[in-house]
């Protein structure tokens, strides 16, 4: 089982690319973000997921961990096989992915080629779960920072949410702005106030 690659960049086509170990070509598909930061004839190294089957076998290259886990991570839920997964994380960084998850926001998910609005729902709801079961190391930390809210808020939170995004702001910004607002004022803050701190955040990030 091949777990990292060492060695040169050969050719690097839309979907994946050859990396040259001691004069064996190796194809790897990986993402759009990971084939951009590699150059022709410079040195690399690879993470490699290896997928066995009776009539092929198939190389996935990441250049950091993070990637390599969140891809067979994506994997995991029905639906999402190499090809979709490598898509996802070409429009969205482990970093993006984390805060949409915790906003259960589907639209960056849907830009990816071959996710649609059912599909999307299914990765928000499967993953939510999934990444408070598994270990993921930084994962689950990141989670948890990405929305620091109260822990008796939640009703309050998702209301606050839904008038945010009646008033026309995406659901992303709309969670991350009241998540950390309701940080910041802590238990017992009525929802009316939370509300009109968060549009006074966003107003100040606006106009940056």
């Amino acid at each position: 089982m091949i777990a990292k690659l060492k060695g040169l960049v050969d050719a690097i086509g839309e979907d994946s690319a050859i990396i040259d170990v001691n004069g064996i070509g190796y194809l790897v598909a990986g993402s759009g973000r990971t084939l951009g930061r590699l150059t022709t004839g410079q040195a690399v190294t690879l993470l490699i997921d290896t997928w066995v089957r009776e009539e092929s076998i198939s190389l996935y290259g990441f250049l950091d961990a993070a990637e390599r886990d969140w891809f067979r991570l994506l994997t995991t839920v029905q639906g999402v096989g190499a090809k979709v997964a490598l898509a996802i994380l070409t429009v969205a960084t482990p970093e993006q992915l984390l805060q949409t998850i915790a906003a259960q926001d589907k639209t960056l998910l849907t830009r990816a080629s071959g996710v649609g609005p059912k599909l999307a729902a299914r990765l928000l709801s499967e993953l939510k779960d999934k990444a408070g079961r598994v270990a993921l190391g930084p994962f689950t930390a990141a989670l948890a920072a990405a929305a620091p809210m109260p822990a008796a808020a939640g009703g309050m939170i998702e209301d606050a949410i839904s008038a945010l995004v009646n008033l026309g702001y995406k659901r992303l910004e709309a969670f991350e702005a009241v998540g950390q607002t309701a940080h910041e004022l802590g238990d017992g803050t009525e929802t009316s106030v939370l509300i009109r701190a968060a549009l006074k955040r966003l107003g100040k990030e606006i106009a940056r």
